[in-house]
């Protein structure tokens, strides 16, 4: 195997994007979706590339996620969804839970998801990230989509040899 640096590939054409939503904290849930949305458009996704499905909150995330993924009709999947603290231990368990689901479907499946559950400790400082979040959403499944399918072609090429 030659050595060498896989350019970081942030072109969207052709790939196909699954976003799961919860609806949650709606304000600012919103707020990250369309974010996530403009730049999935200016990376080059096509709207009819992209399934975008809602659930009730955070925790329900990681099941529609795992669903998506086992259809095998995406290149990426995004979660979306803020988790803002209260007076309860509950931020924590759906916090942990949400995220420890969301990187378990990922591993399981083999996709890469773009992680874009907010927790923050109070509405400001969601409503002051959730527009980088969801755009960084964006570029990162993209920028996975296309690193996983070239390493894929690399192992195929390699097992030919």
């Amino acid at each position: 195997m030659t050595v060498g640096i896989y350019e970081t590939n942030l072109d969207g054409a052709d790939l196909r994007i699954g976003i799961v939503q919860a609806r949650f904290n709606e304000d600012v849930c919103h707020g990250l979706i369309s974010a996530c949305l403009a730049e999935l458009k200016h990376l080059g996704v096509a709207d009819e590339d992209i399934l975008h499905v809602t659930v009730p909150g955070a925790l329900e995330i990681p099941l529609a996620l795992q669903k998506m993924a086992e259809t095998m009709q995406f290149d990426a999947l995004i979660a979306i969804g803020a988790v803002i603290r209260g007076e309860t231990y509950h931020f924590e368990l759906v916090s942990n839970e949400s995220g420890a689901g969301i990187s378990r479907v990922a591993l399981d499946a083999g996709i890469p998801i773009a992680n874009a559950v907010l927790t923050t400790e109070n509405d400001e400082q969601a409503e002051v990230r959730m527009e980088e979040k969801g755009t960084d959403a964006a570029r990162v499944a993209v920028e996975m989509a296309n690193l996983s399918i070239a390493l894929e072609e690399l192992a195929e090429a390699t097992s030919e040899e």
